[in-house]
């Protein structure tokens, strides 16, 4: 793998990583786009060269998905079906159009943001995690273009 010609952009926190992966960029440097296609990540960073083919990202960002548009879709759920304003078959068009567009709409943050989570967190053989980069615990390979001898 070459190595990148710049040193990455680490993200300060988590909180930062966890942002850089919800918008679809490479949670590492935040300069490379994080996916491929919708929801297919990249294999390898174009600008930080770092390896995301370690992410087990699975069901999480479905159930994420559902979490939120469950909760925020409840409120006007109960307001239509309590009045008495609309069909109820116009109401179900309405909830149904809504729930779908949302659903789809927060799929791919939530899989950046469990790609993120991830690697901050050293899971599934994300190795160095985000956090020991961050903090200097991991020594440059001699082979790095940041190794000091």
């Amino acid at each position: 793998m070459l190595s990148p010609t710049k040193r990455p952009d680490l993200p300060h926190s988590f909180t930062a990583a966890l942002m850089r992966g919800i918008k679809g960029q490479c949670p590492r440097c935040g300069d490379a786009k994080l996916f491929r296609a919708f929801l297919k990540p990249i294999a390898h960073c174009p600008a930080c060269h770092h390896d995301w083919t370690h992410q087990q990202a699975d069901d999480f960002p479905p159930y994420v998905s559902i979490f939120l548009t469950g909760h925020l879709l409840a409120p006007l759920i109960i307001y239509l079906s309590m009045s008495n304003v609309l069909p109820m078959w116009q109401t179900l068009a309405i909830c149904l159009t809504l729930a779908s567009i949302m659903m789809i709409s927060f799929l791919q943050p939530a899989k950046g943001g469990t790609i993120a989570l991830q690697w901050w967190n050293v899971m599934h053989g994300f190795e160095p995690s985000g956090k020991a980069e961050l903090e200097g615990l991991t020594a440059p390979t001699p082979d790095s273009p940041w190794h000091r001898p």
